[in-house]
């Protein structure tokens, strides 16, 4: 860990809240309609990406005429009816804790997701989320995405300090790469729904957010 922490920055989705499986299935039903065989690597390679950069990478992995503006709105509907219509929908175990201490021991929050922010406005506003946030930002609004580090370099910003002296939360390889290519210290959640990434590169792994209760 490092030594003087002042800023946690936060993913969101396999991070603070257990919806990779209803975005897992609404991905897959605009797959299914458009009849594309979309193998568990090539789905693993879009995971932390925003859902426009998936899009775009999937219209030209296939070579098909859509539009992935379209396919976004499509998948973001399917993705809502399931969020809204889960009532076992949850935080994850110990996260609201974590944020909790984290706030009560004056460190800054920044969310950091390649969601949309209407969907991050989703979750905070479902889980009474935003007193304990100085900042949002959603990688949808950026020009690229996880992997690359820009959500995290204009998180640290926003959160207004140095990134030597802040730490990334991820669940995912794609945001793990962006923390290490932004220079931010990356904690990786072992998140024991998501199966599909390695966590390799993180510079440190958790399998429960009570571990950083001493920072």
């Amino acid at each position: 860990m490092i030594a003087n922490l002042q800023c946690v920055i936060f993913d969101m989705d396999g991070v603070i809240i257990d919806s990779e499986e209803l975005h897992k299935k609404a991905y897959y039903e605009v797959f299914n309609e458009l009849n594309l065989d979309v193998s568990p690597d090539l789905y693993k390679s879009l995971t932390g990406s925003s859902t426009i950069n998936a899009f775009q990478k999937l219209v030209q992995h296939f070579n098909i005429d859509e539009n992935p503006e379209e396919l976004v709105l499509n998948k973001r509907s399917r993705y809502v009816t399931y969020f809204e219509s889960d009532p076992n929908l949850k935080l994850i175990d110990g996260v609201e804790d974590i944020i909790q201490y984290f706030y009560k021991t004056g460190k800054t929050l920044v969310l950091a997701s390649s969601s949309s922010m209407v969907n991050i406005d989703r979750v905070f506003n479902r889980f009474n989320l935003n007193q304990y946030f100085k900042a949002k930002i959603s990688g949808a609004d950026l020009k690229a995405s996880k992997p690359h580090p820009e959500i995290f370099e204009k998180a640290a910003e926003l959160g207004e300090h140095q990134r030597e002296n802040c730490i990334v939360i991820e669940d995912s390889d794609n945001g793990i790469k962006a923390a290490n290519d932004a220079g931010i210290f990356v904690v990786a959640y072992n998140n024991p729904v998501v199966t599909n990434q390695t966590l390799a590169n993180a510079d440190m792994v958790i399998d429960s957010y009570s571990e950083l209760k001493i920072y």
